[in-house]
């Protein structure tokens, strides 16, 4: 009865903590990579995630946009980034995390990918986060560190459902959605090495 008990409360637990299933309608317009398309994505938010950060992860879609980004397990793995992009030999091009991952793991990405981009948010702590790792990242000629300084009217924005546009232009980016719209200036922290 007592190993019963258990893997029932085991089931439970697992079954408790399930992601939540979230389905988007993304229309993005990008001017400044002359990239315009629609994309029906299914984006799974794990259990201890943020509104705010799975909003994050889809303006992170939204800027890179491309027919081969897609969504990796993220918080459910340490293997896998946020997004990432391979090519057809399984060579890994596009590697992104969102959050404030270590200076190891970044070394890390950037030494498995070709391009690796880091979306920050959290404004303060974002900030110091970067202070921090500053001048160790700043050596990684494949890295991209992104700032996003107010990302609270993208919480806002989530829902189970979401039919939302994306149109960037002059490196500002102007998200619609069905009550409304408003613009996000993302902060370019790092920029990959013109020699790279």
């Amino acid at each position: 009865m007592g190993i019963m008990h258990s893997l029932q409360r085991t089931l439970n637990i697992a079954m408790a903590i399930k992601s939540t299933i979230y389905k988007i309608d993304l229309q993005v317009s990008d001017m400044d990579r002359n990239y315009y398309q629609q994309h029906s994505l299914t984006l799974a938010k794990h259990p201890s995630e943020t509104d705010e950060r799975v909003m994050v992860r889809l303006l992170g879609f939204a800027l890179y946009a491309n027919e081969a980004l897609i969504f990796g397990k993220g918080l459910s793995d340490d293997e896998e980034p946020d997004l990432w992009q391979k090519d057809l030999t399984g060579a890994i091009e596009l590697w992104m995390d969102v959050g404030l991952p270590t200076e190891k793991d970044i070394r890390k990405a950037a030494g498995r990918a070709k391009q690796v981009v880091v979306m920050l948010y959290g404004g303060r702590i974002a900030d110091m986060w970067w202070s921090q790792n500053s001048k160790a990242l700043l050596k990684l000629n494949n890295l991209t560190v992104i700032n996003l300084p107010d990302t609270q009217a993208l919480a806002n924005m989530a829902t189970r459902s979401m039919n939302i546009s994306c149109t960037i232009q002059d490196g500002e980016i102007l998200v619609g959605h069905d009550n409304g719209s408003f613009n996000i200036t993302p902060v370019i922290l790092k920029a990959p090495s013109s020699a790279y």
